[in-house]
C-alpha cells in the first residue's frame, strides 16, 4: 500500500526532547524521518479528554492539520489499580488538580498519600501513540503499550522523571529511575508501542 511510502517525514505532536530523541531513533530505522512540531510552529493541543487515545488523536489531528504533514502522537501516564487507574490522563497535573503545584516532586507526593495504608501497589505505565497520515485520516494507526510494576514510598533513582523513582520493577530488582536510558528505552510502555506501531507500519509495506 501507498500508506507507508508516504510516511517519509513525520510531525512528533510534542515538544518533549526525550520523547523527540526515542521516537526518532527507532522509527529512523523505519526510514521516518520525524520532526518536533516547535520546529514547524505548531503549538501544543488541548488535551481535554478522559481517556488516553482520545487525548493522543487530538494532539496529532492538531499538529497534521497546522502542518499538511503526517504526525504522531503519544498520551501517556502511569495507573495505580488501588486508585481505579488514578493518576492516569491525569498523571501530569495530579498535584495541580488538588491545589497543589505543577511539577514531578509534587506528583509523586500527592501518589504516596494516597496510597498510605494501602497494600495493593501495583501500578502500570499506560501509553499510547497515535499515527494520522493526514488530519482527517479516518483510520488512524493506534498502537499502546503497559510496563507493569509497583509504586514504593521512598523514591530510588537519579535518571528517570515523572513517577520513575517511585515505580519499581520487581523483576529488575530496580525503579524505573535506576534503569540507565537503554535499557529503560528498550523495555518501557513507551518502546513496547513504539515497537507495535512499527509492526503495523510493515503491514502497509
Amino acid at each position: 500500500m501507498s500508506e507507508a511510502n508516504d510516511l517519509k517525514r513525520v510531525v512528533l505532536a510534542s515538544n518533549n526532547a526525550g520523547k523527540l530523541r526515542e521516537f526518532a531513533s527507532l522509527l529512523g530505522a523505519a526510514g521516518i524521518e520525524l520532526i518536533a512540531q516547535a520546529e514547524l510552529g505548531v503549538p501544543e493541543a488541548e488535551e481535554p479528554h478522559a481517556t488516553f487515545v482520545e487525548n493522543a488523536l487530538a494532539k496529532a489531528r492538531h499538529a497534521s492539520t497546522l502542518t499538511g504533514l503526517p504526525a504522531i502522537a503519544d498520551d501517556s501516564g502511569l495507573c495505580t489499580h488501588a486508585l481505579r487507574g488514578a493518576p492516569g490522563v491525569h498523571s501530569a497535573r495530579y498535584a495541580q488538580l488538588a491545589g497543589g503545584e505543577k511539577s514531578d516532586a509534587a506528583n509523586n507526593a500527592r501518589l504516596v498519600a494516597e496510597l498510605a495504608g494501602t497494600a495493593d501497589r501495583r501500578a502500570y505505565y499506560f501509553c499510547v501513540l497515535v499515527l494520522v497520515r493526514h488530519a482527517d485520516d479516518p483510520e488512524p494507526l493506534i498502537a499502546e503499550g503497559r510496563w507493569h510494576g509497583e509504586v514504593i514510598d521512598a523514591p530510588r533513582g537519579a535518571n528517570g522523571f515523572g513517577y520513575d523513582p517511585h515505580f519499581f520493577l520487581p523483576a529488575l530488582n530496580a525503579t524505573a529511575a535506576e534503569l540507565d536510558p537503554a535499557r529503560k528505552n528498550a523495555s518501557s510502555h513507551r518502546a513496547i508501542a513504539l515497537r507495535q506501531l512499527l509492526a503495523r507500519l510493515k503491514e502497509l509495506a
